[in-house]
């Protein structure tokens, strides 16, 4: 296969995978490198992508925060290491995590995010191995201790 060949195929491949959801730059061009695209053609077709605004990761970070922070999935810490997990540039990252979400929100999400995954917790009535579970669930996904110490001790 010429070059301008592996070009067309991989832009091909690449409007394919974007119609199904957003990638970064560096997802996209792992994505190709897997199919057997060379480096060459792969960054031709990610410079086309950017060009024609269909690949930009400032974007992507944007929506991807947006929706980590209002379903409470990721905060803190582990929204930055999946945005870096994802090819998110880390300037891009730190521009917008620089302003922290509303630890009332933060709290919120956090109680709601308990209530969908044990719903028959109850901080009053939980017993030590069951705070630990749920405190370690809400670690994970980088909720500082203060939000989970008010959590699973109902100071709300």
């Amino acid at each position: 296969m010429t070059g301008s060949e592996q070009v067309r195929d991989g832009y091909l491949l690449a409007l394919r995978l974007l119609t199904g959801q957003d990638y970064t730059a560096l997802a996209l061009q792992r994505k190709l490198l897997a199919r057997k695209f060379t480096p060459e053609s792969t960054r031709a077709v990610l410079e086309q992508l950017g060009r024609e605004g269909l690949l930009n990761d400032q974007r992507y970070a944007e929506r991807f925060v947006a929706a980590a922070r209002e379903t409470g999935r990721f905060t803190g810490y582990r929204l930055r290491q999946e945005l870096q997990r994802r090819g998110v540039p880390s300037e891009v990252a730190d521009e917008l995590l620089q302003d922290p979400p509303d630890l009332g929100d933060e709290l919120e999400q956090a109680r709601q995010l308990v209530s969908r995954r044990y719903r028959g917790f109850h901080p009053q009535s939980a017993d030590e191995r069951e705070k630990r579970r749920i405190s370690g669930f809400l670690q994970r996904r980088g909720y500082p201790v203060s939000i989970i110490m008010q959590v699973i001790n109902h100071t709300y």
